[in-house]
């Protein structure tokens, strides 16, 4: 069961056209920190396709933030993609994603090539494998990380791709509540991230 489960969701992601994300920053007052749980900053480089569909959607007005939900994916799925027609050679990515609280009807569509898409939707599957639903997470592009070191913040809000980066930053190790902590950089769920 949980294999199937487990199939389930990689093809809902695949399907929801997991792609680019967000052009909101952490000074903009549509997304404060209080609003999202987990961050991830997209490979813009490897998924430009998808990666700039999303950017277009959260720049026009779509959410950057996906509360999972991954009880709702087909529901969500079904009411973002009625009404828009397949095409041959393309995937249908959606944002918001077809498995946040945050899709379904109304959500942007872009025509992309698979390979795009379902590279995306396998990269984000793996990012969120391991986060519970109801984890509200916060889609980063490189132009969003460009963006917030352009614009001085009122209050300071820190972001680490990986731990190279909090490691070159001179940041290592990060405790939970510390600017820049995530529980995706903390493997083994102990409050202490980037420690090794």
């Amino acid at each position: 069961m949980k294999a199937i489960l487990a199939a389930l969701l990689l093809l809902s992601f695949i399907l929801s056209g997991c792609g680019n994300l967000l052009t909101a920053t952490a000074s903009d007052t549509s997304v404060s920190s209080a609003d999202y749980d987990e961050t991830i900053q997209l490979p813009t480089d490897r998924y430009p396709e998808t990666m700039a569909h999303i950017a277009a959607a959260i720049k026009g007005g779509a959410s950057a933030v996906c509360t999972i939900d991954r009880e709702g994916a087909e529901a969500n799925r079904d009411a973002s993609l009625q009404g828009i027609p397949t095409k041959k050679g393309f995937d249908r990515d959606e944002w918001p994603m077809a498995m946040c609280k945050e899709g379904g009807a109304g959500a942007d569509i872009a025509y992309v090539s698979p390979k795009d898409n379902r590279g995306a939707g396998s990269w984000i599957g793996n990012q969120l494998a391991d986060l519970k639903d109801g984890t509200r997470v916060l889609f980063l592009t490189s132009e969003t990380t460009e963006q917030q070191a352009q614009q001085p913040d009122e209050k300071e809000t820190v972001f680490y791709a990986n731990c190279a980066a909090v490691k070159a930053a001179g940041a290592a190790p990060l405790h939970e509540g510390e600017p820049g902590y995530s529980y995706k950089l903390d493997r083994d769920k102990d409050g202490v991230a980037c420690s090794s």
